[in-house]
């Protein structure tokens, strides 16, 4: 009797870690990408005209990763849980190109989730929001440091 909560308590934690370490596993490889300016065909030709910044290599480093977890959802039938992803790069000072940079870190934190946990069926082209059995992922701004 006292091992059936038990092992239902673990499952949901090992769950979440997983999921956790899925998440800084992709922010650090989108900051890599990032930071070698290696972007997707059409985001390069984009950045070209809006963010002349971004398509010169930088140094980015994710900082840490966390998460809100916001209870149950009723839309999704599960836990809610909200990344935040804090990450530094000195040399892009421009918010907009940040928010950029900060966009894609997040997506790839969405979709390392959504393939640990081959999920990625069950969301949209941008991996938003991002699956688990249990747990339903977004993500928020990420945070400059």
């Amino acid at each position: 009797m006292v091992l059936f909560p038990l092992t239902i308590s673990l499952s949901e934690a090992h769950e979440l870690n997983q999921a956790m370490a899925a998440a800084r596993d992709g922010a650090l490889h989108g900051a890599i990408l990032d930071g070698l300016a290696f972007y997707p065909e059409e985001t390069f030709f984009n950045y070209t005209y809006e963010h002349k910044r971004l398509i010169n290599p930088s140094n980015i480093k994710i900082v840490k990763v966390d998460y809100i977890n916001q209870g149950f959802n009723r839309t999704y039938q599960k836990t809610k849980i909200q990344l935040h992803i804090h990450a530094s790069a000195p040399s892009v000072t421009s918010k907009a190109d940040r928010n950029c940079l900060g966009d894609r870190i997040n997506f790839y934190a969405r979709k390392k989730i959504c393939e640990s946990f081959e999920t990625q069926n069950l969301t949209n082209s941008l991996f938003n929001p991002a699956y688990s059995n249990k747990y339903v992922f977004t993500t928020a701004d990420v945070s400059w440091e």
